[in-house]
């Protein structure tokens, strides 16, 4: 009778001498595991007791479900230096033993936390599903792939963490978004106590273009939409002429909490003067995006507003899925607005959302 194996090397070289040849196969993928990963991130898995303490294989050498005898199971110690934060993921690797040949193997989350959160349920379905989803891993008959499928899993677990902590940062400028705005009315009322000191210097110097709202100018400001540690808020605002879109920008680029995003004034603006239609856009440095929001106000057929998206860069590039969260956060804000209602020459539509609407600031 073959001894049980005691490590992860006593297991390959048992392994290795099985003269079945998809056995050999396994023997040959845990090396080359072990020397992608490490040796030690590689080592034999037995269920833990009641006690605590790992028990030993009774019905097989390798068998650690008593419903299957014949399965291997080891566990793989993923290590992942992000540009965000490290963590460490444990994998539980299931062979059957039709693997490789008729059967692809089983991989399972150990880890009860990947960095500071919880691992939740749809996250541990996706791990489990690696091998049978649509569009994970396909696997082939007599071909190993444990490799594939781990790291596979490593960027899907990498996503999940990256997800929770732009839902945290978000949260975090969102709170230090009201503390600014706190500040900035006691800046105000400083402001404006030093004004009379210096109006009559002031009224001799050529001024730039000014940062104050033009008068009865009222923004929305939508919900912010999150992907991948990027942030994309839109706001949108009605205009009776086309000369108040740069002063309205200039206010907008006056906050420093819309002036450090990557991408701060993406927009598009219509505006009809008698019966001429006045239009522009601007990219802001993300290409063809102000295009884009010029595009859905014509065939959203709104006049007489202005559309501004700020993207926060999470460090992640997101590819076409920007321009649809760009085009998403404009009619977010356009809708929130209600300037997707019947024409009204007001300031602002009827129809109010989740969001937060912005006079003069």
């Amino acid at each position: 009778m073959t001894a049980t194996p005691e490590t992860i090397e006593d297991l390959i070289a048992q392994l290795s001498t099985d003269p079945d040849p998809a056995r050999e196969a396994i023997a040959s993928e845990i090396g080359v595991l072990q020397s992608i990963y490490g040796e030690d991130a590689i080592k034999l898995w037995r269920p833990t007791t009641r006690s605590g303490s790992r028990s030993p294989d009774r019905d097989s050498p390798h068998n650690t479900n008593h419903s299957e005898p014949g399965t291997i199971r080891y566990e793989v110690t993923l290590n992942d230096d992000g540009a965000e934060s490290s963590h460490q993921v444990i994998i539980l690797v299931s062979l059957p033993p039709t693997y490789p040949s008729s059967s692809p193997p089983q991989l399972q989350l150990l880890s009860r936390y990947i960095g500071p959160y919880g691992v939740d349920a749809p996250l541990f379905g996706t791990v489990l599903r690696t091998f049978i989803s649509r569009g994970a891993v396909e696997w082939t008959p007599d071909s190993v792939c444990v490799f594939d499928g781990l790291e596979w899993v490593k960027e899907r677990c990498a996503e999940w963490l990256g997800e929770r902590m732009s839902e945290k940062k978000a949260g975090e400028l969102m709170r230090e978004d009201e503390k600014g705005r706190v500040g900035d009315a006691h800046n105000d009322q400083k402001a404006a106590e030093d004004e009379g000191k210096r109006s009559s210097r002031a009224a001799r110097e050529p001024p730039d273009i000014p940062t104050e709202m033009p008068p009865g100018i009222s923004i929305v400001e939508a919900e912010p939409i999150l992907d991948r540690k990027s942030a994309f808020v839109g706001r949108a605002c009605r205009i009776t002429d086309p000369s108040q879109v740069p002063v309205i920008l200039a206010h907008l680029m006056s906050d420093r909490r819309i002036a450090r995003a990557a991408h701060p004034v993406i927009n598009a603006w219509r505006c009809k003067v008698g019966n001429v239609l006045h239009q522009d856009n601007d990219d802001d440095g993300e290409t063809a995006a102000g295009g884009r929001l010029a595009h859905l106000l014509q065939i959203l057929e709104v006049d007489n507003v202005l559309v501004v998206v700020t993207r926060y860069f999470g460090g992640i590039h997101l590819g076409p899925d920007r321009f649809k969260h760009i085009n998403e956060a404009a009619r977010n804000a356009l809708e929130l607005g209600g300037f997707l209602d019947a024409p009204d020459e007001g300031n602002a539509g009827r129809r109010q959302g989740k969001g937060r609407g912005h006079g003069k600031r």
